[in-house]
């Protein structure tokens, strides 16, 4: 295999509504008009209602996609796990529900040209589909976040975010949730990204926040997802990453 310019990751878990609409077939189509080499590696994280399965049939299918399987350890872990199998210059995860469609990628990658080294997408302060509660909640998020972190990011929490692969192999065995990371219940999702990025800005790299399409689109049943735990939880990580860097824990 050549060398390959993009490789975009995406973590599967209990995503089969996802997938009969075709989520995959979205994504195939977007590459083949595209001029560069890529490589889609799906990490399938023990998934419990037959989605695996499905993807095991479309890469069969589709040269240039592979499933990889890995622990169910959540979504941070199951990014991981295809950043160690990727080959691209530039590496991109993405989720499952395209509620970022892969097109957008072309707002991002134009900044590598430009020198930068970690390029995420950013949905903006208004978000299309939320819930009034979830726009109230993702609000609060934001600017407790940016009383301790990352004042100048509008959203860190995009599933949409690239990196050059060297960068992202040096900043992710930082995180906690991956030093730390074990089997898990149910989707565990985190507010790794925070971490990610803040580690990122304070070895210097060089950030580009871009402004993305993004719709929910995600209808899938068996996340189990609880937006009240998942944001407290988040709140809590943004403090621990404050204390974190206070101790000194993020030198490079």
């Amino acid at each position: 295999m050549g060398k390959v310019k993009l490789s975009i990751i995406i973590p599967n878990y209990n995503e089969k509504e996802n997938l009969d609409r075709g989520v995959l077939d979205e994504v195939a189509a977007y590459l083949k008009k595209v001029s560069y080499s890529w490589e889609v590696i799906i990490n399938e994280d023990s998934s419990t209602d037959g989605s695996g399965e499905i993807i095991a049939r479309f890469v069969k299918k589709h040269p240039g996609f592979k499933m990889i399987k890995g622990a169910h350890a959540g979504k941070a872990a199951g990014i991981w796990n295809g950043m160690r199998a990727a080959k691209g210059e530039i590496v991109l995860f993405t989720d499952m529900d395209q509620s970022t469609p892969l097109k957008e990628v072309e707002k991002l990658l134009p900044y590598y040209e430009a020198g930068y080294d970690v390029v995420f997408g950013s949905r903006g302060k208004m978000r299309e589909n939320f819930p009034l509660t979830r726009q109230l909640m993702s609000w609060g998020f934001r600017h407790f976040r940016q009383l301790f972190l990352l004042p100048k990011v509008i959203d860190t929490q995009c599933g949409f975010k690239s990196f050059r692969r060297g960068v992202a192999m040096e900043i992710f065995p930082r995180l906690e949730v991956i030093k730390h990371q074990g089997v898990v219940k149910g989707w565990s999702v985190s507010a790794f990204d925070v971490e990610l990025l803040f580690i990122a800005q304070k070895w210097d790299y060089r950030l580009q926040e871009v402004e993305v399409e993004w719709r929910d689109r995600d209808i899938s049943l068996g996340k189990q997802k609880n937006f009240m735990t998942e944001s407290t939880d988040m709140l809590k990580q943004i403090l621990r990453v404050t204390v974190n860097n206070l101790t000194g824990r993020y030198q490079k």
